[in-house]
């Protein structure tokens, strides 16, 4: 590799999550598409990096890393920053959010993205109506934790959290395409929605938005991207 980290994504995925705390942290880095509208992440040089065959893999000097929430504990360790360190008290509280966001919010809204994975596809679309209560709840939760404003929860100093929250909200808002969205209002979490508007004119985010082709305002009012390589979909 020619810079310490090479990511593995397809635009507007989980990999984005990754590509942006790379820019907020400034480590550079080299970006291999993984082209979806070819199924690459099932092929045999993929797989070698991550079996399950998803999407991000962050390749390291130290070997490949899959899983969203794995690769981003690992970089705020690696560089000290985007999360509070070890021995910091608000440690415990930053680590249970950042794995309820992973193991609960993330998996709920793979529910909704491939609910033909999980059930027979006649039932699809009742299986996402169904979870959608469960995701408004987790909205309101990082509402209620977001007005409490802990330090690693902001946009001003955001952490590795922010920016995995941030991206999935945007994704509740335009995916799966042609599906009911009325469940889902930004303005029913105004704290959420002030930390997105703060979090959208910061460099990292501005970067991306030209690196995917994401909009103006990927996470207040998204739109399906135009990213100049590769296919979201």
């Amino acid at each position: 590799m020619s810079k310490p980290y090479r990511l593995h994504y397809i635009p507007d995925n989980a990999s984005l999550v990754i590509r942006l705390v790379l820019e907020e942290i400034g480590a550079p880095f080299d970006t291999v598409l993984v082209d979806r509208r070819q199924n690459a992440q099932d092929s045999t040089a993929f797989r070698a990096l991550n079996p399950n065959g998803q999407i991000p893999v962050l390749e390291t000097l130290q070997g490949p890393i899959f899983e969203t929430a794995a690769i981003l504990l690992w970089l705020s360790e690696q560089h000290g920053q985007l999360a509070p360190a070890k021995d910091d008290p608000e440690r415990a509280g930053f680590l249970k959010w950042l794995f309820f966001a992973s193991n609960t919010l993330h998996a709920d809204l793979r529910i909704v993205f491939y609910a033909e994975k999980y059930i027979d596809p006649r039932q699809a679309d009742k299986l996402r109506a169904a979870t959608h209560p469960r995701l408004r709840r987790h909205l309101q939760l990082l509402d209620a934790m977001a007005k409490s404003a802990p330090g690693w929860f902001c946009a001003d100093h955001p952490s590795v959290l922010t920016y995995y929250v941030a991206c999935m909200m945007r994704w509740k808002a335009l995916y799966p395409a042609m599906t009911d969205r009325s469940w889902y209002q930004l303005t029913d979490t105004p704290c959420l929605q002030t930390l997105l508007m703060k979090l959208e004119t910061r460099p990292a985010t501005r970067s991306a938005i030209l690196a995917e082709g994401l909009g103006a305002n990927p996470f207040t009012s998204p739109v399906h991207p135009t990213p100049p390589e590769g296919s979201a979909i």
